[in-house]
């Protein structure tokens, strides 16, 4: 990556949903609390949703949602597998780059840390003019990809540093990130030690209101299936989308991954691989809900193998998709 340009240096912040500092109840609460008090997530009015917020979700949600960070929690590096896997990325991306390079990257979190404030700051402080904030989203969705460019610009609003902003497009439109993907899951399904029946791509899901008012995250996890199934010509059936991680008593998008998996054993698939390309880096919802969860839900229901592929993570193919990224969203600009 030899990026370089006539004037100062270009800042490129790489944006993740979040992670709370450690798997204990209290960090899991202010994590909690900072994520589902964003209206961009939960779209109701504050005095109906507050009273429920406060009175019944925080005070309890956070012991159950601790006991699944426990069970994922990364105790070598005290940290969660996204802000680890998120830090090394950059960390290898920085290691390719050419030392002239007048590129700087830097990562953040929209909830928890390493804030996005934070890091605006520090690459202000390394002599950036210039800022391009990626959202670590495969799919836009206002609930995620726009949260994050709010936030940059709510921070930005603040400060007297004003540099021109670039944010990047939705991954599924980068061919290199697409084919890099692909890549990945065929090296899973190669490693995999028995033949999967059936091939489950499950993206996280979305309540179908938000869908209604124009969000396009349930046609980029459409568009997403069929590039995967374009380059998926090995002999294993076709993968077919479904979604996980529902949350309350609302409508959300379908079918589920959960009711998909208590099926499949009754229509004799009995042999199940599950990936899911709306994370680029293994977390909470594949480590926890899908790998061990739906494990016990499918081996419960009459399964026999069942294996999650890994995320792109920090492997190879992940620093060459997010490389061309950079490099394709910095392009002309000079």
């Amino acid at each position: 990556m030899n990026h370089k340009s006539d004037r100062g240096k270009s800042g490129v912040l790489l944006v993740n949903l979040g992670t709370p500092d450690s798997p204990e109840y209290w960090p899991v609460r202010r994590y909690l609390s900072q994520f589902l008090s964003d209206r961009r997530v939960i779209d109701l009015p504050g005095f109906l949703w507050k009273p429920i917020l406060h009175g019944f979700v925080l005070p309890l949600r956070p012991f159950r949602s601790s006991a699944a960070y426990k069970k994922i929690w990364m105790h070598e590096h005290d940290e969660s597998p996204l802000r680890w896997y998120t830090d090394q990325q950059v960390k290898k991306i920085r290691a390719r780059m050419d030392p002239a390079s007048d590129i700087v990257i830097e990562f953040a979190m929209r909830y928890g840390n390493p804030s996005i404030e934070s890091k605006i700051e520090a690459l202000r402080d390394q002599n950036c003019d210039r800022l391009c904030v990626i959202a670590l989203f495969p799919q836009y969705s206002s609930t995620t990809t726009a949260t994050i460019y709010d936030e940059v610009f709510r921070i930005l609003g603040r400060m007297r540093w004003q540099p021109p902003v670039r944010t990047g497009r939705p991954l599924i439109d980068h061919p290199t990130y697409i084919d890099c993907l692909c890549r990945s899951l065929k090296q899973g399904l190669d490693n995999l030690e028995f033949t999967p029946d059936r091939l489950i791509l499950s993206f996280h899901g979305l309540p179908t209101s938000y869908i209604r008012k124009g969000d396009p995250y349930y046609t980029h996890c459409q568009r997403t299936t069929e590039e995967i199934n374009k380059h998926h010509d090995d002999g294993h059936p076709a993968w077919t989308l479904a979604f996980q991680s529902r949350f309350g008593p609302v409508k959300w998008i379908e079918p589920h991954t959960s009711d998909v998996l208590k099926k499949l054993p009754d229509d004799g698939a009995r042999n199940v691989a599950v990936a899911s390309p709306a994370f680029i880096s293994d977390c909470i919802e594949t480590l926890e809900e899908l790998d061990i969860e739906y494990r016990e839900l499918f081996m419960d229901h009459g399964g026999e193998h069942y294996a999650v592929l890994p995320c792109l993570n920090d492997s190879e193919l992940a620093i060459e998709a997010l490389q061309s990224i950079i490099e394709i969203e910095l392009s002309g600009w000079t």
